[in-house]
């Protein structure tokens, strides 16, 4: 099997690999699906995703589907470097292989650019047109009009801070928090047209390529916040030379004033996704940042 026999036929990818007839390599791929790389007979490899045999839980319906439909959409932006879906069945996902390589300066400050660019171009509608999964839990992609505030509150807040609380992963005290910003969301303006978003940018989501780009990678994809995607970053230590992807997004598309003072805000959906998906060992964090998004609102209040 060759690349181009595999584009033409990618139904054909799990016969090849039930037999052991293409060399496959396991290699990192995140915290929920087993990743490995596929080299074909031409020499070309792609990246594999498939569900783990022995995983908790089923593989939710429509999973890999979700994810492809998000990764071709940000790849139509034809802005940030996204791998090319070549193979994308209900059990199996399988993407152009990325060389990785080392980061530096220059690929932050161009990435930084590349997501502006990403998120200039837009979408219909708050949501997407396919269900949503945000690691491996729903998310509501219901399209929606707007204003942000509601909708993230609705949709991004809310149903995790739900999932949270019903799991024990969180207390009345940390749930009564949320429930404060969620009360207060209109007051943190920065309203703005939805952005075409990765929504699941963590650091761990960007794949420092030996082309000296930077790629996107595990997209929860909408539309939603750019400012989401910026804040995201942020969190768990951000990526190497964070400073330089900041100044090159302002510099090619400035934020709205007070986007400082909301970074909490809109890493609480992420935060609250990670109660959700992995308990208690989160609380802190999902409390800590909701305090943060009221100090900043008062500061801003105070100020203003």
């Amino acid at each position: 099997m060759d690349l181009a026999y595999l584009r033409a036929h990618p139904e054909h990818l799990p016969t090849f690999l039930t037999h052991q007839r293409i060399r496959e390599t396991p290699v990192s791929g995140g915290d929920i699906c087993a990743a490995s790389r596929l080299t074909l007979d031409d020499g070309h490899s792609v990246f594999a995703k498939t569900w783990p045999e022995r995983a908790a839980r089923p593989l939710p319906e429509g999973f890999f589907a979700a994810e492809a439909a998000g990764l071709r959409w940000l790849r139509e932006a034809g802005s940030v470097p996204v791998p090319e879906v070549v193979v994308a069945l209900p059990d199996l996902l399988a993407l152009d292989w990325v060389e990785p390589g080392e980061p530096t300066p220059e690929a932050a400050e161009a990435f930084g650019r590349d997501l502006a660019g990403l998120h200039r171009a837009g979408a219909p509608a708050f949501g997407a047109d396919w269900a949503g999964f945000i690691g491996a839990l729903p998310q509501d992609n219901t399209p929606d009009p707007g204003p942000w505030p509601d909708w993230f509150a609705r949709r991004r807040l809310l149903p995790y801070l739900r999932s949270s609380v019903d799991g024990g992963a969180l207390d009345g005290s940390g749930a009564a928090l949320v429930e404060q910003v969620v009360a207060r969301i209109g007051e943190f303006g920065g309203d703005e047209p939805p952005a075409r978003v990765h929504g699941d940018l963590w650091p761990g989501n960007l794949l420092w390529g030996a082309d000296d780009r930077v790629w996107l990678v595990d997209p929860a994809a909408h539309g939603g916040h750019r400012e989401t995607d910026l804040a995201q970053l942020a969190l768990f230590g951000g990526p190497p030379h964070l400073d330089r992807v900041l100044a090159a997004y302002r510099e090619a598309w400035p934020l709205a004033d007070g986007w400082r003072e909301r970074v909490p805000l809109h890493q609480l959906h992420l935060l609250l996704v990670h109660t959700a998906i992995f308990g208690a060992a989160y609380a802190d964090a999902v409390a800590a940042t909701a305090r943060a998004a009221l100090r900043g609102l008062d500061r801003a209040t105070v100020d203003g």
